[in-house]
């Protein structure tokens, strides 16, 4: 009998053995299909690619070599010189975009409908949801023609007074800093200042959010998710979300959205809040026009099927973003490019006193009257576009000019950035000269693009000029402003153009 039971045990005794094998093999299997399948996408990418020339890279960590140490930007306007229009650019040995910095090809591409590349802009949905930045399709046509609205003109004009009344809370405190050291960097104030022009503006929102320290854990969490953002696009272990969640980078992501999503839920808790009052809401009916999240608001208590909660806090949460931050880091950079520039500066200067002599009044008829002013703009624009670029993933094939052509499914990267300072599109485009939109001026469409370009182009955009042309307006009459030699900016590409040391600017106060 206990020969029996022995005989029994033996080969039971081997399964979990065989077990573990068994296993093993699978995961080499599955391994194996994986890296036959990352192979094939490999030789689909090269032969798309096959006309389009680049640097050398490597077989499976692509051009990582031009990321490095974030020279990304000084590499890039090396591959302008030697690939006319367009290169590829391998992240790793599977991953690979086309790098387009022609005006022809941002045309070809930019007058078609393709959606946002799924690979990279996936990432943001945690943070900012699917909105108009994220959505394609006829959901995107619905949501654009909805939010059109709220960019009337006659509802952008009042907004004038209240960018000017942000602007000089952001002055006053900038005149208070500088009597004790003049040195100062300039980039969290001036986004302070944007994110309450914007809750002012689009939100209603009453008061002043420059010293409140829930808008600067706003702002922080923002500028973080956004190097968080850039870092997992570019990281190959990165893109499975389990992977990406359990990694300190992810927690770091969880915690920002977090932050942000506090800040744009009691936005929206407040202005249901004073909805709730028949009054107000009478009030804002008679309205000719309505704000951006007055139409939000309305669109889903009129309809409830047309905004779920889920949409109306991604608008909210896309909105409050895109407009406070690409703005700031256009302000920023067009300060800068004046600092530099003290000729230009004092031109500019010149021109606001002789419109608005001490600049305690300014009206939207003012914002066509500055014609040097919006000229030095537009070329600190195109030297240092708030959007560095955009992906789209070509939903059909396309045919370039220039006869060259790529399938169904290519991943297009549009570097404003690079085709701003290509020399073919742009002579000597390092130098500053405003003169390059002069009246009368002629141009490529599309050879400057800083709000992008067709139909997916920023619908916000006349709302960030004027309120560039007011911050640039009441700064220079009150502050002459001069470069820090000491620290100089370095731009970094992230979602917006970033300097990795902020901008410091030497500020005098003009008597």
């Amino acid at each position: 009998m206990s020969f029996s039971l022995l005989s029994l045990t033996r080969p039971l005794g081997r399964i979990p053995g065989l077990l573990q094998v068994a296993c093993l093999l699978v995961l080499v299997l599955l391994l194996l299909l994986k890296a036959a399948q990352l192979y094939l996408h490999r030789q689909r990418l090269l032969k798309a690619l096959q006309h389009f020339p680049c640097p050398p890279s490597h077989w499976l960590f692509g051009h990582r070599w031009e990321f490095q140490n974030d020279q990304e930007l000084q590499v890039l306007q090396n591959r302008i010189e030697k690939y006319p229009c367009a290169s590829p650019r391998w992240l790793w040995g599977s991953m690979a975009s086309l790098v387009v910095y022609d005006p022809d090809y941002m045309k070809a591409i930019l007058g078609r409908s393709d959606p946002k590349a799924h690979d990279s802009y996936r990432f943001l949905a945690p943070w900012i949801g699917y909105g108009l930045l994220l959505l394609n399709g006829q959901t995107w046509f619905q949501h654009r023609r909805m939010l059109t609205p709220a960019f009337h003109y006659d509802v952008l004009k009042p907004y004038v007074g209240l960018m000017a009344s942000s602007v000089h809370v952001m002055l006053d405190k900038w005149e208070d800093l500088i009597s004790r050291n003049p040195h100062l960097e300039i980039c969290r104030p001036i986004s302070l200042m944007t994110l309450e022009t914007i809750m002012k503006c689009a939100f209603s929102h009453q008061g002043s959010l420059q010293t409140d320290r829930d808008s600067q854990s706003y702002i922080q969490a923002i500028e973080d998710l956004s190097n968080l953002f850039f870092s997992r696009v570019r990281n190959a272990f990165y893109q499975n979300d389990i992977i990406y969640w359990l990694t300190p980078e992810g927690r770091w992501s969880h915690w920002a959205c977090q932050i942000a999503h506090q800040h744009t839920d009691q936005v929206i808790k407040l202005r249901k809040a004073q909805l709730q009052k028949e009054a107000e809401l009478e009030k804002i009916r008679r309205k000719s026009h309505l704000d951006f999240l007055d139409i939000l608001l309305f669109a889903r208590m009129e309809n409830g099927s047309c905004l779920s909660d889920e949409d109306l806090r991604a608008e909210v949460d896309t909105f409050m973003f895109e407009g406070h931050d690409t703005t700031a880091s256009g302000i920023s950079w067009i300060l800068y490019a004046l600092a530099m520039h003290p000729e230009h500066q004092q031109r500019c200067r010149e021109e606001i006193q002789g419109l608005l002599g001490d600049g305690t009044s300014i009206t939207w008829d003012h914002l066509d009257q500055v014609p040097y002013t919006t000229m030095c703009i537009k070329e600190a624009l195109r030297l240092y576009p708030p959007v560095p670029g955009v992906r789209r993933e070509l939903s059909k094939p396309i045919t370039f000019p220039d006869g060259r052509s790529l399938p169904r499914g290519i991943t297009v990267f549009l570097s404003f950035y690079a085709l701003h300072r290509n020399p073919k599109v742009w002579p000597n485009p390092e130098v500053f000269d405003p003169f390059r939109f002069a009246p009368g001026s002629v141009r490529h469409s599309h050879a400057f693009l800083p709000f992008s370009g067709g139909s997916r182009n920023c619908i916000g955009k006349q709302f960030a000029m004027n309120e560039m042309k007011v911050a640039v307006a009441l700064t220079l009459l009150r502050f002459e402003l001069a470069p820090d030699p000491s620290r100089v900016p370095d731009p970094r590409p992230r979602i917006v153009l970033r300097s990795r040391n902020g901008i410091h600017l030497h500020l005098r106060k003009l008597l």
